[in-house]
């Protein structure tokens, strides 16, 4: 199965793009409060090939996610989830891009390719649909934060 979502970030693409490279500070930019909070995250190497193991409140076993590829000219990432995987996935991966904008925001595309235990998939893609949308809010907030800082500190 594939699964493409598209959201427009009122953020310029080169302040997203260390957020998403940061691969292992995760917590830094996901939103708080929300459906699926972080509790931790452990770290298993260094750059391309690395795997954070992100452990969720309600969750019995980590989400262990391996960055797969960066490609800083176009913008674009892929990871895949390893080990024990949620909501029926059996195998995941998925591609992330961001599309900047004339006007100093971006949109982002962020594709899944799949597969689920039988009579899973509706569970897989909700539960998919949702952590993405996490992923715009907690982006979006991270530059929501830096903007109202650089504000602040402008105004000083």
């Amino acid at each position: 199965m594939e699964l493409l979502v598209e959201h427009s970030l009122d953020a310029d693409p080169d302040f997203i793009w260390p957020l998403i490279v940061d691969f292992g500070n995760i917590e830094a930019w996901w939103p708080q409060g929300q459906a699926i909070d972080i509790e931790r995250v452990d770290i298993d190497g260094e750059g391309i090939g690395m795997t954070r193991h992100i452990y969720n409140a309600g969750f019995s076993h980590a989400v262990s996610e391996q960055l797969l590829a960066l490609d800083p000219e176009i913008y674009r990432w892929q990871l895949a989830i390893v080990g024990e995987r949620p909501a029926g996935l059996v195998q995941y991966t998925a591609t992330g891009q961001l599309h900047p904008s004339d006007d100093g925001s971006c949109g982002i595309s962020y594709r899944g390719e799949f597969r689920t235990e039988p009579g899973r998939e509706q569970e897989a893609e909700t539960f998919l649909r949702g952590a993405y949308q996490m992923m715009f809010d907690g982006l979006q907030q991270a530059a929501d934060r830096a903007r109202a800082s650089n504000d602040a500190a402008s105004t000083q």
